[in-house]
């Protein structure tokens, strides 16, 4: 199997109440069986998810991040590490200054996979192909350094492939093997589209088609927290 990442270049500044598919369709061929990874800050755009802050304060937005936090799980400095309301461990609650005009700052999606499966439908009006939506964000990882985009939301194409009671090629069965494929394209994804280049949509292309199907982060990414031993 290959696998193809295609950047949708093109697409104009998104303002709140845009059509994301609509923008897409105009701007890039889309195949049924395609993947498309869309970053959380146009989808926010699209959903009027902005709100001001003052720009001459770069910490304007902490009042934010206690707002949009169901939980704090660590301070340290102007670091903030929480869960918001969706279950995302992440820093600052999601919020984001990047990318945006002065004095103005991005909050999550509210249901970023209803967003993921409002594009997909869309989209599947506009073009007629039946395709999988991601919706990415850039989230930090304890133990390790460095950023990766992963899936806060998804549409069409499996969160999670559990491989549990397959066998590996030495025969052995897989016992406890569940593969968040959902995340391992968006951090593909990001290959092509970058932090700094304005490039918010991507297209992946051939992957297995086994890998299609109805799916949410939500229920099967996030972590319940019984199960989690760090919480």
């Amino acid at each position: 199997m290959s696998v193809e990442l295609i950047a949708v270049e093109g697409l104009p500044e998104v303002h709140p109440g845009d059509d994301i598919a609509t923008l897409i369709a105009a701007a890039a061929e889309v195949r049924d069986g395609d993947v498309l990874v869309v970053t959380q800050k146009i989808v926010s755009k699209a959903e009027n998810r902005l709100v001001a802050v003052d720009p001459d304060d770069p910490l304007s937005h902490k009042a934010l991040v206690e707002q949009e936090s169901v939980r704090v799980l660590r301070r340290r400095g102007d670091l903030v590490i929480s869960e918001t309301r969706h279950g995302f461990v992440c820093a600052n609650a999601g919020i984001d200054r990047s990318n945006l005009d002065d004095g103005v700052a991005a909050l999550l999606p509210l249901d970023p996979d209803r967003s993921a499966r409002r594009i997909r439908d869309r989209l599947r009006d506009a073009t007629g192909a039946e395709v999988g939506i991601i919706v990415s964000d850039t989230f930090g990882r304890p133990w390790r350094k460095g950023l990766v985009d992963v899936a806060i939301g998804c549409a069409g194409i499996a969160a999670v492939v559990d491989l549990r009671g397959s066998e590996d090629a030495l025969g052995r069965q897989l016992q406890v093997t569940e593969v968040a494929v959902a995340d391992e394209i968006a951090a593909a994804a990001e290959l092509v589209m970058g932090k700094a280049d304005g490039v918010p949509v991507a297209i992946v292309r051939g992957l297995d088609p086994a890998w299609r199907r109805e799916s949410s982060v939500k229920a099967e990414i996030v972590r319940p927290p019984a199960e989690d031993l760090f919480r």
